[in-house]
């Protein structure tokens, strides 16, 4: 049996390089984790696209069984899950996610 949500999910995630699941949209986060989030990848110079969770509460749901993660927001980078906010921030201060995003052939980083 498929689940529609992890569907989209895969979709989404094989469309573009970096995925931020998301409270509210980039220009407007809705949570200060989210916003942290945005920051980061701003700094870094990567293009990624947001994913507001907020309008769609299976979606909402559905990320977090889909990594089983608890906690939003959720970064992926070339479709592997890299973490929420506490650990994206740590990667950032080592240098390890502008190396991640490097090794991966993302631009901007």
């Amino acid at each position: 049996m498929t689940n529609p949500v992890f569907d989209r999910i895969r979709q989404d995630l094989s469309e573009n390089d970096v995925v931020l699941y998301m409270k509210g949209t980039p220009m407007f986060p809705q949570c200060g984790f989210s916003a942290a989030v945005v920051q980061v990848l701003t700094n870094l110079g990567v293009k990624f696209k947001g994913i507001d969770i907020l309008v769609d509460p299976s979606l909402r749901e559905g990320i977090k069984q889909f990594t089983n993660w608890p906690t939003l927001p959720q970064l992926y980078v070339k479709g592997e899950f890299v973490g929420g906010c506490d650990i994206v921030r740590e990667m950032a201060e080592s240098g390890e996610l502008k190396q991640l995003m490097a090794d991966k052939g993302v631009a901007g980083a």
